[in-house]
């Protein structure tokens, strides 16, 4: 069993103060595989006092400075994939290969994207007679989730580094051992002590304490809708920014007339990617009637061909769900489209025939869904695909938008055609002929999917206070 049982405060590795332990349950085994310690308040409150002491000099480093040590955080960083890539695959069911490229790749594309952007980054611009700057916030309170877990905590930890932020960290408790190893990875690049600061916990404890700490200015959450409101409540006493990337229900609208053989496979890929638990999974798949049957065939045969395993061995299969109550929850919705009327082509609820033990859910998939069933208005999170029918554009957009939701949204077709739709669509992001936006792009929502952006210059911009400076020379 991996051990994490000590916190990563003012750059040494600490005790709790009246911690309790906790054991993450993996998902293929249903068996312990890692330990660590529930943080308390006292603990938030240790690593907030250092994050507070760091900002005094770390928010005054030079843009050269700050490139230099993002430099040495990545180098550090490359030389601990097989670890990265070996704890995910327990904890939270990554399949070892996938989780080695795509998992631990999304977390260096995160530092190479704010590399990028403090590169050429202004931080003084003159507006008339107003000189703005751009200035750290402060101290940043971040939690984060267990489905990217590395990308999420790179496009908040590098961004936060380049401003001249400093932070407290609360992973996941169900995949806390990735940033264990990144707080190691940190130490190992030099980061000054308590520039960044680790407390592992759960949400009502850790989380809680740093969305209401007065001590820390701004919150950067990842996870749930409902979660992500709690987490604005908590943080309205103390009027801290809140920064917000929450849940989605992406469509993917194929295009009148497309051809699907050669288009549709690469959106539709999206639901099955890390086994379907990605925000930006196009799990509503909008077909034009008429081509309705051959898109259902097309990817029948996709989930059909895809294959469940260990994760823990190498290869090209799709793990188990996380944990047992995202198991159940999806195993539900999966029955709810069944008593509601939906046609099942494939996959269904109980086991895949290879397994015995494990989280692990059969890729499915619905035809004849409806906008009013509950599998097309509630996040999944698993491998399942709807299809749905429209029958004309005008249709398909008023589906796709008729969602509390707003993250993301996929077009599948002529590009040409798709640029007329882009703009219709309610989504922080529009993708076309991709289940997820290109490197680079600002990633956030619109609506319930919560409110500002991560990655390259916007993200960098959202750990930034803007002040105007007025009377004095340009």
């Amino acid at each position: 069993m991996d051990s994490y049982l000590k916190h990563y405060i003012d750059g040494k590795w600490v005790e709790s103060i009246g911690g309790k332990r906790h054991e993450v349950i993996s998902p293929s085994t249903e068996e312990s595989c890692t330990e660590i310690t529930l943080g308390t308040t006292a603990d938030v409150d240790a690593a907030v006092k250092a994050a507070r002491k760091a900002f005094e000099t770390f928010s005054q480093t030079t843009r050269e400075e700050r490139l230099a040590l993002l430099g040495r955080i990545v180098e550090e960083y490359k030389k601990r994939v097989p670890d990265l890539a070996q704890s995910m695959a327990n904890e939270m069911g990554a399949p070892v290969s996938f989780a080695s490229s795509a998992q631990v790749g999304a977390g260096i594309g995160g530092f190479m994207g704010t590399i990028a952007a403090l590169k050429d980054f202004q931080f003084s611009e003159q507006h008339g007679a107003n000189t703005v700057v751009y200035e750290p916030v402060g101290v940043v309170g971040m939690i984060t989730p267990w489905n990217w877990p590395l990308n999420q905590i790179a496009l908040k930890v590098a961004p936060a580094l380049a401003a001249g932020n400093t932070m407290v960290l609360k992973p996941s408790e169900e995949c806390p051992g990735n940033a264990a190893i990144f707080a190691e990875i940190l130490d190992a690049a030099g980061v000054p002590p308590g520039v960044f600061n680790l407390v592992q916990g759960d949400g009502p404890g850790v989380g809680a304490a740093i969305s209401a700490h007065p001590g820390i200015e701004m919150v950067s959450f990842t996870g749930s809708t409902r979660a992500g409101i709690l987490v604005a409540k908590a943080a309205a006493d103390t009027v801290k920014r809140v920064h917000q990337e929450l849940g989605g229900k992406s469509p993917n609208i194929v295009l009148p007339g497309s051809d699907l053989p050669a288009t549709l496979p690469g959106t539709a890929m999206g639901v099955l990617v890390n086994t379907g638990q990605s925000c930006i999974a196009p799990t509503r798949i909008l077909v034009q009637k008429d081509q309705v049957p051959e898109a259902t065939g097309l990817i029948k045969a996709m989930f059909d061909n895809t294959q469940v395993g260990d994760p823990l061995a190498e290869g090209g299969h799709i793990g188990p769900v996380v944990n047992k109550a995202q198991f159940e929850k999806i195993q539900g919705l999966i029955q709810s489209a069944i008593d509601e009327g939906a046609t099942l082509e494939t996959g269904g609820t109980g086991l895949p025939s290879n397994v015995n033990r494990g989280y692990y859910i059969k890729p499915t998939v619905f035809s004849g869904v409806t906008p009013d069933m509950r599998i097309a208005q509630e996040e999944i999170f698993g491998p399942v695909a709807t299809v749905m029918s429209y029958s004309d554009l005008d249709e398909a957009v008023a589906i796709a938008n008729d969602t509390d939701y707003g993250l993301s949204a996929v077009i599948t077709g002529d590009p040409a055609k798709a640029a007329a739709v882009a703009p219709k669509l309610r989504a922080g992001m529009v993708a076309v002929n991709s289940w997820g936006p290109a490197p680079g792009a600002p990633f956030g929502g619109y609506k319930q999917s919560g409110n500002g952006r991560e990655g390259g210059l916007f993200g960098l911009k959202d750990f930034m206070e803007v002040k105007a400076i007025s009377g004095i020379p340009a």
